[in-house]
């Protein structure tokens, strides 16, 4: 090998229909993208989303921001912003700070929380509820 190498490199474009030199009559058609695959069944939503959730739609209902209750919490401002975009699994001790920074209790929030779960529950993603076969001469009632 010569150690006198060519500064010229061959170039491949990447993008062949932006190429100058292509003769428009050989460019490929542009087509859409296909269209994506409906993605997996939706999945029950988690605890931890549902909550911050109604966090976040109590503080702005109230028109409060972050550092406000935050501080009247004594939470950081990052770990509330966390908890309402559901990154952070919060403890009861924090949830009830902050509940009772909102003017809330704990079971405000908690019973926010399960009718938002319920209503975002879709049949498809609860789990089939086995029941035990009657026996014979069982009586049950419904309520």
């Amino acid at each position: 090998m010569s150690s006198h190498a060519s500064n010229h490199a061959r170039v491949i474009p990447l993008r062949p229909d932006l190429h100058p030199d292509l003769r428009p009559d050989l460019r490929p058609e542009w087509r859409p993208a296909p269209a994506e695959p409906a993605g997996p069944p939706s999945k029950e939503p988690l605890w931890r989303d549902i909550v911050g959730d109604v966090l976040r739609r109590e503080r702005l209902a109230q028109e409060r921001t972050l550092k406000d209750v935050a501080d009247a919490a004594r939470i950081s401002l990052p770990y509330l912003s966390e908890i309402e975009r559901g990154l952070k699994e919060a403890s009861s001790e924090v949830l009830a700070a902050a509940a009772h920074a909102l003017g809330l209790g704990l079971a405000d929030v908690l019973t926010l929380g399960r009718s938002e779960l319920l209503r975002l529950a879709t049949p498809a993603s609860r789990p089939a509820v086995r029941r035990a076969p009657a026996r014979q001469g069982e009586v049950r009632l419904a309520a």
